[in-house]
C-alpha cells in the first residue's frame, strides 16, 4: 500500500520505518527498565562537561532515561528524575570505592543479567539490570579492569 508523497524503498518514509523496527527491540527493553549499550563516541561526547581532563569512557549502557559510564578513572551513573528530566543527579563513584561487585547471567527464561555493586560504607548493593543484548561479561571484565588495579 502506497501512502502519498512515497517513492518507494529509499523513500524518506521507508527509511524511517527501518530505523523503528531495528530499534523497537531496544526502545522496548528501555521501557521495562532494563539497561542497553550506547556507543562510548557518543557517551563521550553527550557527557563531555562531567569527564575530567583526560578521563575516557570505556563503556556505557541506557537505561529507560538514565545513564550508566565507566571511564577510565569511575562509575558513573545518571540519574534524571522527574518527570521532564530536566532534574539530573550525577552520581561518580571511584573504582577504588568498590568493594566488591557480582554478575547474575541471563538464564532461558530470565532474559536479563544483573549486576550488583557493593560500595564501601553502604551496606547495601547499587543494582542494575541489562538486557540479553549486553554481554555481561564485557561489564565484569571492564569494572575488574578498573577496581583490581
Amino acid at each position: 500500500m502506497a501512502l502519498a508523497g512515497d517513492a518507494g524503498e529509499g523513500s524518506a518514509w521507508v527509511r524511517f520505518l527501518k530505523i523503528v523496527r531495528s530499534r523497537k527491540t531496544g526502545a522496548l527493553m528501555g521501557l521495562f527498565g532494563n539497561a542497553h549499550t550506547v556507543d562510548p563516541v557518543s557517551a563521550q561526547r553527550d557527557y563531555a562537561r562531567l569527564l575530567g581532563q583526560g578521563e575516557q569512557v570505556h563503556a556505557a549502557y541506557l537505561l529507560i532515561r538514565d545513564t550508566i559510564l565507566f571511564t577510565d578513572r569511575r562509575l558513573v551513573l545518571v540519574d534524571k528524575q522527574g518527570l521532564t528530566g530536566k532534574k539530573v543527579e550525577y552520581h561518580s563513584i571511584p573504582y577504588r570505592s568498590i568493594t566488591h561487585f557480582s554478575v547474575e547471567t541471563a538464564g532461558h527464561f530470565d532474559l536479563d543479567a544483573e549486576l550488583k555493586i557493593w560500595i564501601s560504607g553502604s551496606p547495601a548493593p547499587i543494582e542494575k539490570t541489562f538486557t540479553k543484548g549486553v554481554d555481561i561479561y564485557e561489564v565484569q571484565a571492564i569494572l575488574t579492569q578498573f577496581v583490581a588495579r
